[in-house]
């Protein structure tokens, strides 16, 4: 069987007892990043051969892990953070053992938009999910779409491209309702709401850093922007 286990996104006591006794039962721990996954496993004291499996691995990676599934074995497959197949390369293993009879079961818990979402005071009823945007070839095409959508739109940035498309959302959607939500989980999460305006400015003051989840809202908003910090007290972050 190839489970498909969730991970915490930065605060390692955000796991199942579920996805625990997954990991320890399985024969092999399919990750993004073998090195990366070691923290999580040696906190919860499980020792289990791992294998890597992310973009860059090529057929040859996936031939052997079908293998080892046809051979009666149980992979469990993680992401570096939050739940596997959501804009990482683990719906390429999922899909190919679907397709060659595989059981595939899923083992749920994090995923950074949805605890975003979840906090964002924006409406939650509908969503549109993008993962990353473009960087180039069809990204001005999609954010024209952006102008007459009423769901709570949602996607990721990375830290180096954080201002690039902030200038960009405030110049295109002016006055547009936004929430930057930053290091979910983690020490120093912060949660930004104000408008599309307020939230570049209010990154401009600062360097930002970590990974960002950014919501945009369907109407316009009046007042201050506002952003809560908050300490968790992490001693389980990865950070």
């Amino acid at each position: 069987m190839l489970y498909i286990v969730a991970t915490p996104i930065g605060n390692l006591e955000d796991i199942t007892l579920r996805a625990i006794r997954t990991l320890k039962e399985a024969d092999y721990i399919a990750a993004e990043d073998t090195r990366h996954v070691q923290i999580l496993l040696q906190k919860y004291e499980i020792q289990k051969p791992t294998i890597s499996f992310h973009a860059w691995s090529d057929d040859r990676k996936l031939i052997q892990l079908l293998q080892i599934l046809k051979e009666g074995k149980n992979i469990a497959l993680v992401s570096d953070a939050g739940t596997p197949g959501i804009s990482d390369p683990g719906y390429v293993l999922v899909k190919a053992a679907i397709e060659a009879g595989i059981q595939v079961i899923p083992i749920p818990g994090p995923s950074a938009f949805l605890t975003a979402l979840s906090a964002s005071g924006l409406p939650t009823h509908q969503f549109l999910y993008l993962g990353f945007l473009p960087m180039k070839k069809g990204r001005q095409t999609m954010l024209e779409t952006f102008k007459d959508e009423e769901r709570t739109i949602i996607f990721y940035e990375s830290p180096h491209r954080i201002m690039k498309t902030l200038t960009e959302f405030a110049q295109k959607f002016p006055g547009r309702t936004m929430v930057v939500a930053r290091e979910l989980t983690k020490i120093y999460e912060e949660f930004f709401r104000g408008t599309t305006g307020q939230a570049l400015e209010h990154f401009q003051k600062k360097n930002p850093k970590g990974e960002f989840v950014i919501m945009l809202g369907s109407e316009s908003r009046k007042g201050n922007g506002n952003s809560e910090s908050s300490d968790t007290n992490d001693n389980g972050s990865t950070d």
